[in-house]
């Protein structure tokens, strides 16, 4: 890349901007002198938080990654070199002429429940209103509880944290534990904000499944810029990149996308990589999930998903 900044592009959040020093921290350890450069680009789903995500049919495909098109525009163009984003919302199939360089260290996987007081999805009340943005979470909850009303949230993490305080406060939001933990919000089990403390519980990932790519940080750059993308490879981490793989290989065969209410658990035991899956029908959120689990040679998760889709 000759002396020239290595320039990152990244969506303005405050989630956002603590991953991307992530990055630019794991990149200066590894390249002492290496001068790293941040691009703030708005994407189309933080340009209109007024929609709820089922809305934006008319003004951008959510499966096609409303999170992440602006960030690939600026790639194409050269105005930067990387995009750091939340790998669970990148399509499990990207465009042509792009590809993940790397995914860094995976934090904590699971789901977390929010409340006022401490309580569990069993001990929420009779009809407790529920916020989240994510149809999978919603699925999940709505079939463990029927009970519950699902409320649709959009904005940042903390906005969302919020969503259970004040005037027609939420019983509970449902968040990733790994934003949380980012922004320094969850500790042992507790959040302070705005002078309160909230209830954290994590959710147990086997009882209530994560997200495929929860929880991973994705570089992603030009597929023809080796330069950069050899750069990038040397911050990515193994196990992580295996367990992702398979997961997103899943997705990307049962022809689902970001907002596909599909729950994804892997884990490494040994030479083995096992993967557990739940699959709700997007026709009928209300019928019994599809449930599998298998295990497969770790040095091909590919072969895993496409064993796992096919049944």
């Amino acid at each position: 890349m000759s002396n020239r900044p290595l320039i990152l592009g990244t969506r303005g959040s405050e989630l956002a901007l603590t991953q991307t020093e992530m990055v630019t921290a794991a990149l200066q350890a590894a390249y002492p002198g290496l001068v790293v450069e941040r691009k703030i680009i708005q994407t189309s789903g933080d340009k209109r938080q007024d929609l709820r995500f089922s809305e934006f049919a008319g003004v951008a495909q959510v499966d096609k990654g409303i999170f992440i098109k602006e960030l690939e525009i600026a790639l194409e163009k050269g105005e930067i070199d990387a995009a750091v984003h939340s790998l669970k919302d990148v399509p499990s199939d990207l465009a042509a002429g792009f590809q993940i360089a790397s995914v860094l260290e995976r934090a904590p996987i699971e789901d977390v429940l929010i409340t006022r007081e401490s309580l569990t999805l069993e001990t929420l009340p009779k009809g407790a209103r529920v916020g989240t943005s994510s149809v999978r979470r919603a699925a999940q909850l709505k079939w463990l509880r029927p009970d519950v009303e699902i409320v649709e949230i959009r904005g940042n993490v903390p906005t969302r944290v919020k969503k259970v305080l004040g005037e027609q406060a939420l019983d509970a939001v449902l968040l990733a534990a790994a934003g949380l933990i980012r922004l320094g919000l969850l500790k042992d089990g507790l959040i302070q904000i705005d002078g309160q403390t909230l209830h954290g519980l994590t959710l147990d990932p086997v009882a209530f499944l994560p997200a495929a790519g929860q929880g991973a940080i994705a570089i992603e750059c030009r597929s023809n810029d080796n330069s950069s993308r050899g750069l990038l490879r040397a911050l990515n981490h193994d196990d992580t990149e295996l367990r992702v793989t398979a997961e997103r290989e899943y997705l990307k065969l049962l022809g689902a996308g970001c907002q596909t209410p599909v729950g994804a658990h892997t884990w490494i035991s040994g030479d083995q990589l096992h993967m557990s899956v739940r699959v709700f029908d997007e026709a009928d959120l209300s019928a019994k999930p599809r449930e599998l689990e298998m295990n497969g040679p770790v040095s091909d998760p590919k072969a895993l998903a496409l064993r796992l889709a096919k049944a």
